[in-house]
């Protein structure tokens, strides 16, 4: 009996290849495998990611290949039956071997849609929110009731697919809004200085030349020239000599106060979803050394400037914005000298936050605040440690520097004109030159 049932298998096997029948469905309930049609065409498989399907075929399984394994991946369990498993969203083939057979497979793995939806429906119960799924995207459509129902779905799609990207189309009652965002933004950079020095030199030009200073700020000079004397390279701020007696004092008071303001307003217009930057600045240039035996040198050059980066993400009528504002400048203090070039190093201050606006609000980024205090400091010894005398043997200077950068930011929604929103270009011809006759004129000498 053994036998007969083994010769009625290999003989529907070798009609099937034949196509001359169909192959009967197994035991189990999956269809066995149909051989390779003359014109290309192989039975469809379809899966779900992360998701397994125990495939049958009607001969002992002698090899298997899948095409693509970032797709699906197929292991042996038993020698009739392939355990197929779905590892990312596309279509890959699947080809196994007998002794005398061979099938293929067309196999295509869903992201799990379906699942998705489902998830949909019980978080956001009554929204009509549908998902379809491309190669590489996410799209989900339809028409809910609230803001935070757009923001929330686009966020669980997202977190459900981190290799793919979620594109969010769904609506509001009412409408869809202008899909554009115009950016306005205002740069203010305040700088604020203060300076106060004070020091004081003793001179004498008698019997004995004498001079107390401490060198931190210039002072006069004995000359060799008997005829000259002194030498004076600055008379600091207030300046006492006796010519008669030969003694002099001069004094350096001094206090400086500065105040600076730059101001950039750029508008930017970028898509939902899309990033758009700005840079009011300029690029300098960086020598660069190279390896080997050459030290060949190469010049790259850096940006610096006020920069702005957003990204924008509408939701109805509110508006995400995940901004990056930067601001930049030289500063040749801190660079650095290489091969005799002058290199200078970059002061930066940034910002990066999220905020939610609506249209033609206003969200202020302050807070980046740079203080700097110096303190220089000279004395003569001993001397200076006088009660009150010792004030004139001392020297000071203290630098307050203040810089704060505030950043307005104002999001609109915006759109194309129609042909009839377009305004009239001026024409009044008061405001222009007067036309030019193209017709060349005759010469006096000319009828």
């Amino acid at each position: 009996m053994t036998r007969s049932i083994l010769k009625t298998s290999a003989l529907g096997l070798a009609l099937a290849i034949a196509g001359s029948m169909p192959l009967p469905l197994h035991a189990q309930g999956t269809r066995p495998a149909t051989p390779s049609a003359p014109d290309g065409a192989f039975e469809r498989i379809t899966l779900t990611a992360n998701r397994s399907r125990v495939l049958a075929v009607p001969f002992d399984i002698v090899r298997i290949a899948v095409t693509n394994p970032a797709v699906a991946d197929a292991v042996v369990v038993n020698p009739r039956e392939v355990l197929v498993d779905g590892k990312g969203p596309g279509t890959t083939s699947l080809i196994i071997w007998g002794n005398d057979a061979r099938v293929q497979y067309d196999v295509a793995v869903d992201p799990g849609v379906a699942t998705l939806e489902q998830h949909f429906k019980v978080l956001f119960p009554g929204e009509d929110i549908r998902v379809s799924v491309s190669d590489e995207a996410v799209i989900l459509v339809g028409e809910v009731s609230s803001n935070n129902i757009v923001l929330r779905a686009g966020e669980i799609a997202a977190g459900a697919y981190a290799k793919s990207k979620v594109i969010n189309m769904l609506g509001l009652p009412g409408g869809t809004p202008s899909q554009q965002v115009m950016l306005q933004v205002r740069f203010a950079e305040v700088n604020r200085r203060a300076v106060t020095e004070l020091g004081a030199t003793f001179i004498s030009n008698q019997r004995i030349a004498a001079r107390t200073t401490t060198q931190q700020y210039a002072g006069p000079d004995f000359s060799n020239d008997a005829t000259s004397g002194l030498v004076f390279s600055d008379f600091l701020n207030l300046f006492v000599f006796d010519r008669q007696e030969g003694l002099g004092l001069l004094i350096k008071a001094l206090q400086q106060n500065g105040y600076f303001q730059s101001l950039a307003e750029p508008n930017l217009i970028a898509y939902n979803g899309q990033e758009a930057s700005f840079l009011a600045g300029g690029e300098f240039p960086v020598p660069i050394v190279q390896g080997g035996n050459t030290n060949a040198v190469t010049i790259q050059f850096k940006e610096f400037g006020i920069r702005l980066n957003f990204k924008p993400t509408i939701a109805g009528d509110i508006i995400r914005l995940r901004v990056r504002p930067e601001v930049s400048s030289l500063d040749f203090n801190n660079g650095i000298t290489l091969q005799g070039f002058r290199v200078p190093s970059l002061t930066t201050r940034r910002a990066e936050t999220d905020i939610e606006l609506r249209d033609g609000q206003t969200f202020a980024v302050a807070g980046l605040l740079s203080n700097q205090t110096q303190t220089d400091g000279a004395a003569i010894p001993w001397v200076s440690k006088i009660p009150i005398i010792g004030n004139f043997f001392k020297s000071k200077a203290d630098r307050n520097e203040q810089t704060e950068l505030l950043v307005l930011i104002t999001p609109r929604l915006v759109k194309p004109l129609d042909p009839d929103e377009v305004p009239a270009l001026p024409t009044d011809s008061k405001r222009f030159l007067p036309p030019v006759d193209p017709t060349p004129r005759p010469s006096s000498g000319q009828r």
